[in-house]
């Protein structure tokens, strides 16, 4: 249905099942016991309430509203608060979405009768500012929410980047005011500004555990250690590069913290040169380990190679890297040097050169690496056996393309595949490029 310029479309998640219902015949049992074998007819409206909430719970939303007309036992379990815990509201233009169109009256019904229910709420948008204003206008009303889940996805840039500061601000507050047992919020590529970090932790400080919020770059490091200093009980935090700073890990490793678990780090850049990024002492790094010794640094890089200069020239505790850009040997030599915590290394392109001495040196130092990913690379197949032999069958994880791999004097693919699996304790074969 349009609303100015724009279709709203409301639905719920509901697990994914294997099992392909069948269509009966009414009075039977269908082909399981032959179509001559006569059973009373059943009756829908008589069915336990837990078994009409479990297929509530796979109906789209304008499904279940339609149920819900059958029969007073219908209507009734429409209603149950433990429908309305988990909503996903999906926002887009009629000329990307492929969903039916709901009509606001029923998105207003929600609001009105279940507010008080929800509590793992997600917003998933397309790119348009007016799905996002929607998305904002609907975040305002929940004055009487209880949240614990708040997500606010954009599937396509630039989407809630476009909706005014302050009419975000203003919607995020309603939500971060009324709900008081916030424990987990992913926000990406939003104008979440310091003063909405500010009345986040004033009041949800002692429930927060996990704060996702790349690109988001109102916010200042001064904003985020705001966060890290008063919410004791942080387990997950993931942000963009230039809100990391040494400040802000010395307070993630103050003694009144709540060891952090994950930590995950998007080193991006857009436009090659415009950037300059700053280094983070070896120090800082130390610290955070010494008071969470078991906590995952995931870093994801999307840089060019000139801008890579800053990093892992000392020792990093990094545990799992990501490389969305090509990355030069050089960077992967210095990895191999000084990032002992590694546990997963992902390595999208590199070029024409061999990696054989820097996977060795990886395999060498890197004790605790368990998977390991090669796209746009070339390896000899000599080297590889050598890299996977030094690893042994801690690779769980082993995901090599055969375009990757340059046959030598020692192995051709057709015998590599049978020495890689040796050493695996496993078989293995290297992934092939799909031909469609």
């Amino acid at each position: 249905m349009k609303r100015a310029g724009h279709k709203v479309v409301v639905g719920t998640e509901a697990p994914q099942t294997s099992h392909t219902s069948k269509k009966q015949k009414t009075g039977f049992y269908g082909s399981v016991f032959g179509d001559s074998a006569p059973c009373p007819s059943m009756d829908w409206g008589s069915l336990p309430h837990h078994v009409i909430l479990r297929v509530f719970q796979f109906l789209p939303l304008v499904d279940r509203a339609r149920a819900s007309s059958v029969c007073r036992r219908w209507n009734e379990v429409f209603h149950i608060p433990d429908l309305w815990r988990r909503f996903e509201f999906e926002l887009s233009q009629p000329a990307t979405s492929y969903l039916k169109s709901t009509h606001p009256d029923l998105i207003q019904q929600i609001i009105k009768r279940h507010a008080d229910h929800l509590q793992y709420v997600s917003f998933k948008v397309d790119s348009s500012t007016e799905s996002a204003e929607a998305a904002c206008d609907i975040l305002s009303q929940l004055v009487n929410c209880s949240i614990k889940t708040l997500g606010l996805i954009s599937t396509a840039k630039p989407s809630f980047m476009n909706v005014s500061k302050a009419h975000f601000a203003s919607a995020l507050t309603v939500v971060f005011v009324n709900s008081k047992s916030l424990s987990s919020i992913k926000v990406d590529d939003t104008p979440l500004d310091d003063p909405s970090l500010k009345v986040l932790v004033a009041n949800n400080s002692d429930t927060l555990k996990l704060l996702k919020m790349s690109s988001c770059p109102h916010v200042s490091p001064a904003g985020i250690l705001c966060v890290a200093d008063q919410c004791h009980g942080l387990k997950e935090l993931a942000l963009n590069y230039y809100i990391l700073s040494d400040e802000l890990l010395l307070a993630l490793s103050s003694e009144k913290h709540v060891d952090l678990e994950h930590l995950r780090i998007d080193v991006v850049s857009e436009n090659p040169g415009q950037v300059e990024f700053h280094p983070i002492k070896k120090q800082s790094w130390d610290a955070l380990v010494k008071h969470s010794p078991k906590v995952n640094i995931v870093m994801y890089f999307f840089l060019y190679e000139e801008e890579f200069d800053v990093f892992f020239r000392e020792e990093t505790p990094v545990t799992h890297l990501y490389f969305g850009r090509a990355v030069s040997k050089a960077m992967l030599g210095r990895i191999g040097m000084n990032c002992p915590r590694l546990i997963e290394l992902v390595v999208c392109a590199n070029g024409l050169q061999p990696l054989d001495q820097e996977l060795i040196q990886i395999a060498q130092r890197c004790k605790n690496l368990t998977a390991m990913g090669l796209g746009e690379c070339e390896v000899t197949c000599r080297g590889f056996v050598e890299f996977v032999k030094m690893c042994g069958g801690r690779l769980t994880q082993l995901s090599i393309m055969e375009e990757v791999l340059i046959p030598d004097s020692d192995y051709s693919l057709d015998r590599l595949h049978l020495e890689v699996s040796k050493h695996l304790g496993r078989m293995w074969f290297p992934d092939m490029m799909p031909t469609w």
